[in-house]
């Protein structure tokens, strides 16, 4: 009997999530179809400049997903899923303190880690988890309530999670397991016509629209699917064209004439969804939803820490324009921040360290000299590393663009501490840092293309550590 590897276990489940979004949600199916027209013209427009930051067939294919649980338990389920899909935690959001709308969740992407994998199939998915000890959102009583409630539900039955930890330790399955596997993984992510409890909905949607969706429902789901487009703007006028309503603005760096870095996206906005609801009096009745989306990114260079200092600086600066003069275009005055502020081509980003690259010879023979001169001279060349994560402000404002209400927030009340090593041992996995997976890649190449015994190495490393530890 053939057996099904972890790669293709993985970009099965994707396109098995793929076709159960676009049941559920039919303008997903549109945005999709749009995205292949936006890409194919660009590619027949750019040729291979198209494909600087992926071939055309992983760009097509790639998608990201989102979720949202409710407690660690939840999280180090969804850990083991997604582990047998060659997927590990990757990096550490905090939204409760996130521009423009603070959320009541912290986050982690689950993701290949692997330049080959993620060539192969690039599939991740962004999790949220519910931190209902934050007194800011929630007082004691609820807290208690909130969490007896999770505690009583199960999201995933043990056969899937055993398959999921045998997938993940042999690191296949036979065909029939496989698409087992897949079955009740895919089922445990549908929306469920199970009836909502009006009143617990309501109660926790005055708090978040996004504590509802998580704590108000005896499930989970997939909040939105997120293809990769090659030009977002053109995107989202044609999504507009076809009588799609997008959220306001594009989130992420501006469009401009310089290098694209990190990531944009943009969605369009919740649609209301049927849904059951069941009143306090016990009766069925039907109601609407509107808490799942339609999300499309770009994907730029991964910038380092350093770069990140500076894109932060720049963000601040349009934010101070804009306060200082209302009703301007965000878009305009970005571009404008960026081009006073940014690098204006990728060499430039390479030489001053600002984001992360692969390295190679130009040629054969001995390489000496600083990287920036090598760079100059043409003697090395720098290829841009893709940002394969996630930007918290980014994924703030599309969450708050897509949510009825502001929620309520006693920003007087103290929070509950939570960072990346306080998520690892909640679910028992390490969690890699994405700048130590760049940083990796980067060094590796550096190390190859200069060699070993090279004693300019040095100054090679120099340029990957002279940038301060992220913030």
């Amino acid at each position: 009997m053939s057996a099904v590897g972890t790669t293709e276990l993985r970009a099965r489940f994707a396109r098995r999530l793929s076709e159960l979004y676009g049941t559920e949600v039919p303008a997903y199916t549109t945005l999709v179809d749009e995205c292949h027209r936006v890409n194919r013209r660009v590619l027949d427009r750019d040729g291979a400049a198209a494909e600087r930051f992926g071939s055309i067939s992983r760009v097509t294919a790639e998608r990201h997903g989102a979720i949202r649980v409710g407690t660690p338990a939840e999280l180090a389920q969804v850990a083991r899923i997604f582990g047998a899909l060659g997927m590990h935690p990757t990096g550490f959001y905090d939204l409760r303190d996130a521009y423009p709308q603070a959320i009541p969740v912290i986050s982690t992407a689950f993701r290949p880690v692997e330049p080959d994998e993620l060539a192969r199939n690039p599939f991740r998915v962004f999790t949220s988890m519910l931190v209902p000890q934050d007194r800011r959102f929630f007082d004691a009583g609820l807290e208690q309530r909130l969490r007896n409630f999770l505690d009583a539900r199960q999201l995933f039955p043990g056969e899937l999670l055993e398959l999921a930890d045998r997938a993940e330790r042999e690191r296949e399955l036979g065909e029939a397991d496989a698409a087992r596997f897949l079955d009740l993984a895919a089922a445990a992510f549908a929306l469920s016509p199970e009836p909502v409890d009006r009143a617990w909905y309501a109660e926790l949607e005055r708090v978040s629209g996004v504590a509802a969706d998580i704590g108000g429902v005896t499930s989970t789901h997939i909040n939105h699917l997120t293809p990769r487009v090659l030009d977002i703007d053109e995107l989202y006028t044609g999504m507009q064209a076809l009588g799609i309503r997008m959220i306001d603005e594009i989130q992420g760096p501006p469009r401009w004439h310089g290098p694209d870095v990190l990531l944009r996206q943009t969605s369009f906005r919740a649609l209301a969804e049927p849904r059951a609801f069941r009143e306090p009096d016990g009766s069925v009745r039907e109601g609407q939803l509107r808490v799942r989306f339609g999300e499309v990114e770009a994907r730029g260079i991964a910038l380092t820490p350093a770069g990140r200092e500076v894109y932060d600086a720049l963000v601040a600066s349009v934010d101070r324009q804009l306060a200082e003069s209302p009703g301007s275009s965000r878009q305009e005055v970005a571009a404008a921040v960026w081009d006073a502020g940014m690098p204006h081509t990728e060499r430039e980003l390479a030489r001053q360290g600002l984001a992360f690259f692969t390295f190679r010879a130009a040629g054969p023979g001995p390489l000496s000299g600083d990287v920036p001169t090598l760079l100059d001279e043409g003697r090395l060349i720098a290829e841009p590393i893709v940002y394969e994560d996630f930007l918290p402000r980014s994924a703030a404002g599309i969450f708050a663009s897509n949510l009825t209400g502001a929620g309520e927030m006693d920003a007087s009340q103290g929070g509950a501490p939570r960072d990346a090593t306080w998520l690892a041992e909640a679910i028992g996995r390490p969690i890699r840092m994405p700048e130590e997976i760049y940083a990796e890649q980067q060094e590796q190449s550096l190390r190859s293309a200069l060699g070993r015994a090279s004693t300019t190495i040095e100054g090679g490393a120099r340029l990957l550590r002279s940038a301060p530890p992220d913030a």
